[in-house]
């Protein structure tokens, strides 16, 4: 299967605020794939430069999704592009799921169920390999545990089986570790799938009806899921893969239902109520160490088909979907904090 072209997430520990970074992994470098897209400077009419630049981008077939900028929580831009997206489309968000997994896990720290300096073994005591002995939750988290990817022949081979977070397990569970936990950092798939079960073991429900009871719903994000495949979304949005004026969809990539790592599906507008509610979901205190005492975390994923990124910086806001290969967010989101005057590093 085609591999991510770019998947860019902003690691939070979730333990303690760090330094704003950026991880990329997969092939590709964004900076030379966006070197001939149009660029944005800081602007009085910052608004109206990102609306031409989002459409500039859909005309060339670069750029197709939904932009949102919210300033103290209040919209101030929301607008869609493309063939048959609106504000109302549901996007696949990608690894932005392993930013609900981790607020997940801070719920059940934070009543008591769960130590993150623990291992695994300790919450999945029948976990099919020895490395449940050696990795903790916290390096799970973190991406420090040594596991690796649910991504490769196994998954190209049987993506259309892949319903639950049990059915993930088959991909890597008798892989060996790729470095001595805790030594390396390297972003891994398979180990959001193990948090994931972690959560279905302590809260006695699955990883889906965990996220929709203690996120979705007190968050108001009615229109967020893991849709299966075959469900039938009104809005869902079909991800289209492949060079300009040359997509395809992307549905023969899709497993039959996403899981704790990414590959669920949101609306701009829902994802702006879940950054709303974090501090009400999580707390005070476990807020703060989240996204720092003033805001600054970006947040994205990307898989062919499909990017998204969701960045807070003070009092702004950035949600930028789209149905197309990365970068298309990304880069889109990066100049929109050009066009706003916010740093870029």
């Amino acid at each position: 299967m085609k591999r991510v072209l770019w998947i860019l997430l902003i690691a939070c520990t979730a333990l303690a605020q760090q330094p704003r970074k950026i991880i990329r992994i997969g092939g590709g470098n964004g900076e030379e794939v966006t070197k001939d897209w149009p660029k944005l400077a800081a602007s009085d009419d910052a608004f109206g430069s990102i609306d031409a630049l989002a459409r500039a981008l859909n005309e060339r077939d670069l750029f197709a999704g939904t932009v949102l900028i919210a300033k103290d929580g209040k919209p101030l831009l929301t607008k869609s592009y493309g063939k048959g997206n609106d504000d109302d489309t549901k996007y696949n968000i990608g690894s932005i799921n392993k930013i609900f997994t981790q607020v997940a896990l801070l719920q059940l720290r934070d009543v008591g169920k769960l130590d993150f300096s623990k291992t695994l073994r300790t919450y999945l005591p029948d976990f099919p390999s020895k490395i449940a002995d050696r990795i903790t939750i916290q390096q799970l988290i973190d991406h420090s545990s040594g596991m690796g990817d649910v991504f490769g022949e196994r998954f190209a081979a049987g993506h259309a089986s892949l319903d639950s977070l049990q059915d993930y397990l088959k991909l890597f569970a008798d892989q060996p570790l790729q470095f001595e936990p805790g030594t390396e950092h390297r972003y891994s798939n398979a180990g959001y799938i193990a948090l994931g079960l972690v959560i279905e073991k302590l809260s006695g429900q699955t990883y889906y009806d965990y996220i929709h009871n203690h996120i979705y719903k007190p968050a108001g994000m009615m229109s967020s899921g893991s849709f299966a495949a075959s469900d039938a979304v009104a809005n869902r949005a079909t991800g289209m893969t492949g060079e300009p004026h040359r997509r395809v969809p992307n549905t023969n990539f899709l497993p039959a239902r996403g899981s704790s790592a990414g590959g669920g599906y949101a609306t701009a507008a829902d994802l702006l109520r879940f950054t709303r509610a974090l501090p009400q979901l999580l707390g005070a205190k476990t807020y703060e160490s989240f996204v720092g005492k003033v805001p600054g975390v970006s947040w994205a994923g990307g898989t062919p088909g499909a990017n998204a990124v969701v960045e807070l910086e003070g009092p702004y806001t950035i949600i930028v979907l789209s149905n197309y290969d990365p970068p298309s967010a990304t880069y889109l989101g990066g100049q929109a904090r050009v066009a706003l005057g916010l740093p870029t590093e």
